[in-house]
């Protein structure tokens, strides 16, 4: 080391003193302790080239100016630029709205097919909840055909009171029925069971008002007078209208045999120990001629 010393001594006393050179860019003064460095290298080091040290700190490499571009490229650049990110953004608007409309008719289309899809709106004074197995279309404006004439004392065969004025309503009825006045029969177990809503015969009157309409011809009427009695699952005609309801829609124009089926397997899981007897009958050959699996 003390030779390395005493070689800077000298080198430093060998440098004349000059006049304060003007002063110099960052990259010719790194040029020029670079070439000092390596002059003090040599005197340290003679004839030891591969013991030089590389400099620590490098002259940056100058980018080349491509021949004729103007002052003002950077600018340009960036207008260049700028006018890449619009027509990108504008892009990218425009798919946006189309992705925006193709989901908007998506919607409409799912709404679409969830209306059609869903259940058939119950009859009017439905329960919550209760479904018919046939909806039943509203009558032709202006049709009388089909409504029942109103029934009269005098139509109805004369019958012995019992006391309860609920039953005696519905025997009056049954009497009607008998006597095939269906549309008669009808009004007066309709009006039985509006007027008796609680008595135990108004389970009876609903059935038998299916059974006058069913007898009449009037197959809807009969759907929709049976669908109302079955509501009242504790009424003792409630399975008997399932039976008669898969009649009337086997009997509707054009029939429908799997609601009558639909019917059949209501009946056998809600009351799987009453139907027996008569009514066993009536479903097994009901079943067979709706063809039911």
């Amino acid at each position: 080391m003390t030779k390395a010393f005493a070689a800077l001594l000298l080198l430093s006393s060998a440098v004349p003193a000059l006049a304060a050179p003007p002063p110099a860019t960052v990259e010719s003064r790194v040029g020029v302790l670079e070439k000092e460095m390596r002059a003090v290298q040599r005197k340290v080091f003679p004839g030891g080239a591969q013991q030089y040290f590389e400099p620590e700190i490098k002259a940056p490499t100058a980018v080349p100016m491509p021949a004729g571009m103007p002052s003002d490229a950077p600018l340009a650049d960036l207008m260049r630029r700028v006018d890449a990110l619009e027509r990108t953004l504008a892009d990218m608007t425009g798919q946006m709205e189309q992705n925006s409309f193709k989901v908007r008719q998506l919607t409409e289309d799912v709404a679409k097919l969830k209306a059609a899809a869903a259940p058939p709106a119950d009859v009017a004074g439905a329960a919550p909840g209760a479904t018919l197995p046939y909806v039943v279309p509203p009558a032709p404006k202006g049709a009388t055909g089909g409504t029942p004439a109103p029934a009269t004392a005098e139509a109805a065969p004369a019958t012995a009171p019992s006391g309860d004025p609920g039953k005696d309503a519905y025997m009056a009825g049954y009497d009607l029925w008998t006597a095939k006045k269906f549309p008669e029969a009808a009004t007066a177990l309709k009006a039985m069971a509006t007027k008796y809503p609680k008595n135990k015969y108004a389970s009876y009157a609903r059935n038998l008002a299916g059974r006058a309409y069913l007898d009449n011809g009037q197959y809807n009427e009969a759907i929709r007078e049976f669908f109302e009695n079955t509501k009242d699952e504790a009424g003792e005609r409630a399975p008997h209208s399932y039976v008669y309801m898969a009649q009337a829609l086997m009997k509707r124009k054009p029939p429908l045999p799997d609601k009558a089926c639909q019917a059949y397997e209501v009946l056998a899981s809600k009351y799987p120990d009453k139907v027996t007897g008569g009514l066993a009958d009536l479903v097994a050959k009901g079943k067979a001629d709706a063809k039911c699996p």
